[in-house]
């Protein structure tokens, strides 16, 4: 509305600015044709005048001038209004394509903002619906990520208490597993320890024989003993240059008591056989006895010597000799055991 009504102020302008130029140009056509009329002269009045031909012809050449300069300046001037008026006519229609022109810019203005308004209504629409698309797939992706959601928690909470399930199937079945294991162990611990019984009553029995047998070799060697000491002694008395040999026949006999407690301590075995070891017996006086102080390897096998040092220390005391001269020489005596199997 308000671009119609400037739109007629701007045409009404120059319409009204022709329309008085025309007005005007009519006007002065019309004042002039006036001005140059001759003016009648009265009648009624006839009087004689003398009239000079050179006179009237001047007068008349005079007069023809003045109405040629007279008709000049008019034609002059109605050229001048022509001109005039056809430059006005000119400007009209100037100002008409003008007009016409600003009216089609106008018209075409008011196409392009119509345009441009319905473009704007189509973009706000556009825009509006891809907001409404927008927040339509917004909300189905919040849907959709809430269901994702409430399915991990309910895959998980199958998935624990699958866990747990399997957690309790495992742990029964390592229950049964150590039940089963406990009772397998009770069984063996059962046939382990009666084969130990049974070993130990067969170990118990063999060392007893071995005992029994020991008792008779030592009845038998002392016995044996006696009679050599006896066929010693015999000589020793009957020649007493033999006291020397009877100290040293003393100090064996000695070593071979000894030895014997040796072999009723140790706990044999059958890769003893044919090995020994010699080991330095250090004794200590105590009461009617002595017992063993330091005992140091000499040589042997390592086995059979750590069995003898351990037999040695079960000793609970070794008898001494009846001759002092003997005693001072056991307080350090050498010793080479081979066991009896």
């Amino acid at each position: 509305m308000k671009s119609n009504k400037h739109t007629k102020n701007s045409y009404g302008k120059p319409i009204a600015i022709s329309l008085l130029a025309h007005a005007l140009l009519v006007a002065a056509l019309l004042w002039g044709t006036d001005f140059n009329m001759d003016k009648a002269e009265p009648t009624g009045m006839v009087q004689a005048v003398v009239i000079d031909p050179a006179r009237v012809r001047q007068q008349a050449a005079e007069i023809r001038k003045q109405r040629e300069t007279a008709a000049k300046k008019e034609q002059d001037r109605l050229d001048k209004l022509r001109r005039e008026s056809e430059q006005l006519e000119r400007n009209r229609k100037a100002e008409e394509e003008r007009i016409r022109k600003l009216k089609e810019q106008q018209a075409k203005d008011a196409q392009a903002a119509r345009e441009s308004e319905k473009r704007r209504k189509v973009e706000k629409e556009r825009a509006e619906k891809a907001e409404a698309e927008r927040k339509a797939k917004e909300e189905a992706i919040r849907i959709a990520e809430k269901k994702r959601i409430a399915e991990e928690a309910a895959i998980a909470l199958a998935a624990q208490e699958r866990l747990e399930q399997e957690r309790a199937v495992k742990e029964a079945q390592e229950k049964a597993q150590r039940e089963r294991e406990a009772a397998e162990r009770a069984e063996q611990e059962r046939i382990a320890q009666e084969k130990a019984a049974a070993e130990a009553a067969e170990k118990a029995r063999i060392e007893k024989e071995r005992l029994e047998q020991i008792e008779r070799d030592r009845k038998e060697q002392e016995a044996a003993l006696n009679d050599i000491f006896s066929g010693l002694e015999s000589e020793a008395a009957s020649n007493s240059a033999a006291r020397s040999s009877q100290v040293d026949i003393e100090l064996a006999k000695m070593g071979e008591i000894y030895k014997q407690l040796i072999q009723q301590h140790i706990l044999t075995d059958s890769s003893f056989r044919g090995k020994e070891c010699r080991v330095n017996l250090q004794l200590i006086p105590a009461g009617s006895g002595a017992i063993a102080g330091t005992v140091k390897v000499l040589e042997g096998d390592a086995r059979l010597c750590n069995a003898t040092k351990s037999a040695i220390s079960q000793v609970r005391s070794f008898p001494l000799s009846e001759f002092p001269e003997v005693n001072a020489q056991l307080k350090n005596i050498n010793l080479t055991y081979k066991p009896q199997l």
